[in-house]
């Protein structure tokens, strides 16, 4: 049934990004929100990262984005109608997992209630009963996400084992989320499931700044992808989240327990407090805060027509080594180091940082290297755990490298106990 169109175009993009969901089914179910149009970019993103994708659209769904550009954005017939064939079975029996984006409020009822008079619930329920994960993406007008009658069908979703991408709230609207959010909802659901729920997990994420003046400040280039995609993960995942982080430059997930910060200082400060006062499982210390702080702080702007200006900087305090005297859970750090691309040094810079910063696990990478790492989507790390488990992960999507990273720091916490 879901064989795949011959020569089809989309063929072209299939794992251009990455090949990580090679041989992996997707079923998607489109329903009619005018938020229809981004679906289009979700589906061919999983499909560059080398998914086949199956469309089931609703009548009203229909309404609003021809079947026929589907058809072309995923290379597979896309199904509009059920007439009495077992079509439900065949695609619930073959996809891996189904996601419906967007979910109106129509949509999520009849889930919540089994009401299969369209293809795209019948699919959905179809896929439930044959315990596959299910991902909602809901969108809608405000005023009906916050109703009663949706609140409660959302809570009988969430009891069903139905994953919920939270909406991003504006104005009078229950968004869809960013195309990110929606991907790492389906990835981490199709691939990982919710096995990581009971765990309390705390990231910093990005760089942190000091300051000399108003306007100037010593910094790095840390875009904060790394710790957002970790946290994300972890969040689809199944763990209770908290993120700290310094000013990103990329989007935060929004739906994340977050607290900002600028300084080392300060970011100290946030993990020491969270540490103190709610009791996580692991600490995971992605962030790349500032080594150096300007020794004195000038009030207002240093004025440029000084044309000469001298400098002293001091130390930051080191995040690792004031929370280890307070947390005694799973400690992850990060070592970016210049490595020249030799593994074999880059693993001996590692495990001396393993050691001197006493962490049970560390995540290192090679920042000679311009193609992985700093503001780039791609990374490429040894994990070196205080056990004596080392592996490399070859260069990936930063979201793959979170996922391995929480696979070793999941083994880890089993092993404990």
């Amino acid at each position: 049934m879901l064989k795949e169109l011959e020569s089809h175009p989309a063929d072209e993009i299939r794992g251009s990004v990455s090949n990580h969901l090679s041989n992996v089914k997707i079923g998607f179910g489109l329903t009619g929100s005018v938020a229809i149009y981004r679906v289009i970019d979700v589906m061919r993103e999983l499909v560059r990262r080398g998914a086949d994708v199956y469309a089931v659209m609703s009548k009203a769904a229909t309404e609003l984005l021809n079947p026929t550009l589907v058809e072309w954005a995923v290379g597979s017939r896309v199904l509009t109608e059920f007439r009495g064939e077992v079509g439900h079975v065949s695609l619930g029996r073959e996809v891996s997992s189904f996601a419906i984006a967007p979910a109106t409020a129509d949509i999520i009822s009849k889930l919540a209630h089994g009401v299969c008079d369209n293809p795209v619930s019948l699919t959905a329920v179809n896929v439930l009963g044959l315990g596959k994960p299910v991902v909602v993406v809901p969108a809608m007008h405000s005023g009906l996400w916050y109703s009663p009658p949706i609140n409660e069908a959302m809570k009988k979703l969430e009891e069903f084992g139905v994953v919920v991408v939270p909406p991003d709230i504006s104005n009078t609207r229950a968004k869809l989320p960013e195309n990110d959010d929606i991907i790492a909802a389906i990835e981490a659901s199709t691939l990982r499931g919710r096995d990581l729920r009971n765990i309390k997990i705390l990231v910093t994420a990005g760089p942190t700044r000091e300051y000399l003046d108003r306007v100037r400040f010593l910094t790095n280039a840390s875009s904060g992808k790394m710790g957002i995609a970790i946290a994300r993960e972890a969040y689809f995942r199944g763990a209770d989240v908290t993120l700290v982080h310094g000013p990103l430059s990329t989007k935060k997930p929004h739906y994340v327990r977050s607290i900002s910060v600028t300084t080392t200082e300060e970011m100290l400060d946030a993990v020491l407090s969270e540490v103190k006062n709610r009791k996580y499982d692991v600490v995971v210390l992605a962030a790349a805060p500032a080594d150096f702080r300007f020794k004195k702080y000038v009030e207002g702007k240093i004025k440029s027509e000084v044309g000469f200006l001298s400098v002293e900087l001091e130390a930051t305090p080191k995040i690792s080594l004031s929370i280890r005297k307070e947390f005694s859970g799973l400690l992850v750090g990060f070592a970016a180091e210049a490595a020249e691309g030799e593994v074999s040094k880059l693993a001996e810079l590692a495990l001396e940082k393993l050691e001197k910063r006493s962490f049970d696990v560390i995540v290192a990478n090679d920042i000679s290297r311009s193609d992985v790492g700093f503001t780039v989507d791609y990374n490429e790390v040894l994990l070196i755990s205080k056990k004596g488990r080392k592996e490399l992960v070859s260069k990936s999507l930063k979201e793959v490298v979170a996922r391995k990273i929480l696979d070793l720091i999941k083994e880890e916490l089993r092993n404990a106990y």
